[in-house]
């Protein structure tokens, strides 16, 4: 059995639309604070290129994803991750924190996202 928000890392971390445009709901309300801006959009379309696709950009490159971890708040789920970012600034360590649900189909319909930012890795 996959699990939704483990399944929106591995899409996230390889920047597989396809995959990330899969695990959302056509209509999914993606609401997301980086540390310093709020982050709003209503599609699964505008969260990937208007949200995710610019929190990392195209010359932001994964290197390792460290930890994934989902678990059930009541009703609601959570996953967290952090990842090995690289870009012409360096290496980065980031941390996110997501909680979301689901719709009738399995996908992800509302999502509540926060993040530590890029933190400069030596």
């Amino acid at each position: 059995m996959t699990v939704p928000g483990a399944e929106f890392v591995r899409a996230l971390a390889a920047k597989d639309t396809a995959g990330l445009l899969a695990v959302l709901s056509p209509t999914v309300v993606f609401r997301g604070m980086t540390p310093g801006r709020f982050w709003e959009a209503g599609t699964a379309e505008a969260t990937v290129h208007e949200v995710l696709y610019v929190w990392f950009e195209p010359a932001d490159v994964v290197e390792e994803v460290l930890s994934v971890e989902t678990a059930d708040v009541a009703d609601r789920h959570r996953v967290d991750y952090r990842l090995v970012v690289r870009n012409d600034d360096g290496r980065h360590l980031v941390e996110q924190r997501a909680y979301y649900d689901l719709d009738d189909e399995g996908r992800i319909a509302a999502v509540h996202a926060v993040c530590a930012g890029f933190r400069p890795l030596p």
